[in-house]
């Protein structure tokens, strides 16, 4: 990764980001910058290499001992060393043929994967899922209620998938699911080996589409979408940062240099974009959200999908900052600065995971392939990362570093300070730092003061409804002891006792009785 020392800020040319080897496809830093298909001629080219140093290996070491046991036995026996020689060619002869056997039972990895799965397999697993239990690894039951239903529902989505293709479909369904039992026996492979497993398969079955739909790559590419997606979320658990590896410890390690970083600014990296701005600052959210739910999907092709939506997130903040389309210059100082925000969960296992597992040709070309080189150069410079990245003293990186200071803006002239050694001693700066320090210590004496005289304030208020309370209870009192309440009952009256006009009323009517 190369930097241009007369510009602040990572700069990489767009030639570093494709194959060592010429071919125009993406590199990558973990298959030593170069791309899927030319890491996988040269695995094999290595890996023949080394079959045939141990084929030499194991003829030199027989013959030593053939040699050994000649002569013990020329020795041991009386007539000449004749016997012992006749006797000597019956096991190394029995050797060559066995050397000859091997070299000729060479078969296509597909049928290999395609192999009925042998009678111990469940025995063995059987014994593996105990030997789980014993360790205590047995994941909890919601989790594993939860990859379950997953897996089912992939499973129905791709056999219902595979109902438009017919009768090739079927044969696609029959060989995923061999392979996937194949896959089951291959637990105690490595990483590597496990890739290569699944890039062969990748690869076979591709050649076979291709063949079926007559080249139409829109369709054999729509084919392996959903084989990858059916393959990798039922082997999700078993291939996923898997024990042979490393992953967990450059997790670990990834996950403390991040956080030992956590004082990088976005001026120190010269990012383009202003977070004060509210459409800038969510579309930086939605970045760091993207990069973060990258570990929840279980699919490589998932996992890049959120990779593309958080580096178009990027461009977008960029675009609306500058109010022009975002150059390439811009975006991996902006991808380096949202990946030091969020400090993505299991980072270098995710990477390792769509490395490993992903279909080369999405790796190779198109924008999932340029977004993940991308994401890959701007780890690596994480990891690399120093005083002369940022232009800093080591002074100073050092101090960040251990967290004896941190930097702060400067708001005046929208750089950093620099200290006179980085000036070359020929002026004295002001040192801003202490100045705002300063006044952020006025400011919070003067808010001690302002809440020291409201405390005062709402103590005296509090006595106040004390006493105002007491003061009422007391006058209270006083009244119902001066003026005792009396309840007297009502005196019997007539009804029209009351009317003072009873006088001038006639008198009342006398019945008269009628004879009849």
């Amino acid at each position: 990764m190369s930097q241009r020392t007369e510009r602040r800020g990572i700069h990489v040319d767009q030639s570093e980001l494709l194959c060592k080897k010429g071919c125009g496809y993406y590199g990558n830093a973990a298959w030593q910058g170069l791309c899927s298909k030319c890491w996988r001629e040269e695995y094999q080219r290595a890996r023949q290499k080394q079959i045939q140093d141990d084929w030499a290996l194991a003829e030199k070491l027989q013959r030593e001992e053939e040699a050994a046991y000649a002569s013990i036995q020329g020795a041991q026996s009386t007539p000449p060393q004749a016997q012992p020689g006749q006797a000597s060619l019956g096991p190394f002869s029995k050797f060559e043929e066995k050397k000859t056997n091997e070299k000729m039972r060479k078969v296509t990895t597909v049928k290999k994967f395609f192999s009925p799965s042998s009678r111990t397999a469940p025995k063995k697993a059987l014994v593996a899922r105990l030997r789980e239990a014993q360790e205590g690894k047995t994941p909890s039951p919601s989790i594993s209620r939860q990859s379950s239903m997953e897996t089912d529902r992939v499973s129905r989505d791709f056999v219902d998938f595979l109902k438009n293709l017919q009768k090739p479909g079927r044969e696609i369904h029959k060989q995923c699911r061999a392979f996937i039992e194949s896959m089951g026996n291959k637990k105690d492979l490595g990483a590597d080996e496990l890739s290569e497993c699944v890039q062969d398969f990748y690869q076979n079955m591709s050649d076979r589409l291709m063949s079926h739909f007559k080249g139409s790559s829109e369709s054999v590419e729509r084919v392996m979408d959903q084989v990858e997606k059916y393959i990798m979320t039922r082997l999700y658990k078993s291939v996923f940062c898997p024990e042979t590896t490393d992953d967990e410890k450059k997790d670990l390690a990834t996950q403390n240099r991040i956080r030992a970083l956590h004082w990088v600014t976005i001026e120190m990296l010269c990012v383009s974009m202003e977070e004060e701005i509210p459409e800038v600052s969510d579309n930086v959210v939605k970045a760091i959200t993207d990069v973060i739910e990258m570990d929840s999907k279980r699919v490589p092709r998932d996992k890049l999908a959120c990779i593309t939506r958080c580096s178009k997130h990027i461009f977008s903040a960029i675009k609306i900052t500058k109010n022009e389309p975002a150059s390439a210059d811009d975006f991996l100082p902006a991808l380096i600065y949202i990946v030091l925000k969020a400090n993505p969960p299991r980072l270098q296992s995710n990477i390792q995971y769509i490395t490993r597992f992903c279909n080369p040709s999405r790796l190779m070309t198109g924008e999932d392939g340029y977004y993940f080189t991308n994401l890959c150069c701007a780890v690596a410079f994480i990891e690399k990362l120093d005083a002369q990245s940022l232009n800093l003293s080591p002074e100073e990186f050092e101090r960040y570093m251990s967290g004896q200071a941190s930097p702060r803006r400067n708001d005046s002239e929208g750089g950093w300070p620099q200290t006179a050694q980085a000036l070359g001693g020929t002026t004295t700066t002001t040192n801003h730092v202490l100045t705002e320090l300063h006044h952020n210590l006025e400011l919070l004496s003067g808010l001690s003061s302002r809440q020291e005289k409201l405390m005062e304030a709402a103590q005296s208020l509090q006595s106040d409804l004390v006493s105002w309370q007491e003061n009422v209870q007391h006058e209270v009192q006083g009244i119902l002891e001066k003026y005792p309440l009396e309840i007297r009952p009502p005196a019997a009256s007539a009804i029209d006792a009351d009317n003072v006009e009873n006088d001038r009323l006639p008198p009342p009517l006398t019945p008269q009785v009628f004879a009849g």
